[in-house]
């Protein structure tokens, strides 16, 4: 590596974006997820730089910016965690949106901003409220989300965990693949017990679906993989009332925020399940408490599955900016973690 890393910092709903602002290669031309393969086959070694320590953690997760190749966009982007790269992320999207207002990279018409954001997954558009010259709030319409499969049922190994036979599921697509479970099922109830109880049984679930469920998405078959398990508090029917949920992802990786792919995929689940009807707007809330709005959008479909696509509302803030180096005789400058 030569040159130095510099990123700007944020978080939304407590789950940090870190944004790449320079130090990368220029990369070759192609579709996003040309893009995003070339930088996982040639590109990887800067990714751990970034995420692992010494310069960040087990649950970082970073945006690196390229050259959009989608018309229209204004912006787009590779998302990177502790495992990988996925093909979109909601709780990135809504931190994109503010950022490429305050860089001068889209301009506000009143008191609203649109930002076209091309994901791997396809185009986003993100709405970013002005409030007293400020981006504030920002919302995203979701790629059309579906129900893949419903009512699924595996026994999980009895690893640390109480003895609880068979765990039923869905499996919805919201940009990404989620298995999607009561975690009443598991024993666990929220605000009781510890996240590491939460991590070990969506583990266990997201390994199993793995191993014995095979995925396809209509667009391309770079999408059609199980990003992890969301386990809910089965507030599935429409409410006034929040619904909680916990996504873990990636390799073991805790989203701090409620997941705003996650959100969208389970709005399709429970869409599909006659549980919300568009516009309804319904409050999910992540395992520290911060809070993304959701609702149904508008009824659609994607290749053979009825689909719909998803509003998620949220806002972003800035944690800092910084610049890494790497000093060649340094054994740890390629990253390491510890869990």
């Amino acid at each position: 590596m030569s040159g130095l890393l510099t990123v700007i910092d944020m978080h939304t709903g407590g789950e940090p974006l870190r944004i790449v602002t320079s130090g990368y290669p220029e990369l070759p031309r192609g579709t996003i997820l040309e893009k995003r393969a070339y930088v996982r086959d040639h590109l990887d070694h800067l990714r751990k730089i970034l995420m692992f320590e010494p310069r960040g953690h087990a649950d970082m997760y970073g945006a690196l910016l390229v050259e959009p190749d989608l018309p229209g966009a204004d912006l787009a982007v590779l998302f990177m965690h502790n495992e990988g790269y996925s093909t979109m992320c909601g709780h990135a999207i809504i931190a994109l949106g503010r950022y490429a207002v305050d860089q001068g990279l889209v301009e506000a018409v009143g008191d609203r901003a649109t930002v076209n954001i091309e994901c791997p997954c396809g185009m986003v558009r993100a709405e970013v409220v002005i409030r007293d010259g400020k981006a504030a709030d920002v919302s995203f319409e979701s790629v059309p989300s579906f129900l893949f499969a419903r009512d699924q049922e595996l026994t999980l190994e009895n690893r640390g965990l109480e003895n609880h036979g068979k765990i039923s599921f869905d499996i919805a697509y919201g940009g990404a693949f989620y298995a999607l479970a009561d975690a009443r099922q598991f024993g666990l109830e929220f605000g009781r017990d510890p996240v590491s109880a939460f991590v070990e049984a969506a583990d266990q679930l997201t390994r199993a679906v793995q191993a014995t469920t095979r995925l396809s998405h209509p667009d391309a078959e770079d999408l059609a993989f199980l990003y992890g398990s969301i386990l809910t508090d089965g507030r599935d029917a429409f409410s006034d009332q929040p619904t909680r949920n916990v996504c873990v992802f990636a390799e073991r990786q805790v989203d701090r925020s409620p997941t705003g792919s996650g959100v969208t995929a389970r709005l399709a689940a429970m869409h599909a399940r006659g549980q919300i009807a568009p516009g309804q707007a319904r409050t999910f809330e992540s395992i520290i408490g911060s809070r993304f709005s959701g609702s149904v959008a508008s009824v659609t479909t994607c290749g053979p599955h009825s689909a719909i696509t998803a509003l998620v509302s949220g806002r972003a803030f800035y944690a800092g900016r910084a610049e890494f180096t790497v000093e060649q005789d340094d054994p740890l400058a390629a990253g390491f973690l510890v869990r």
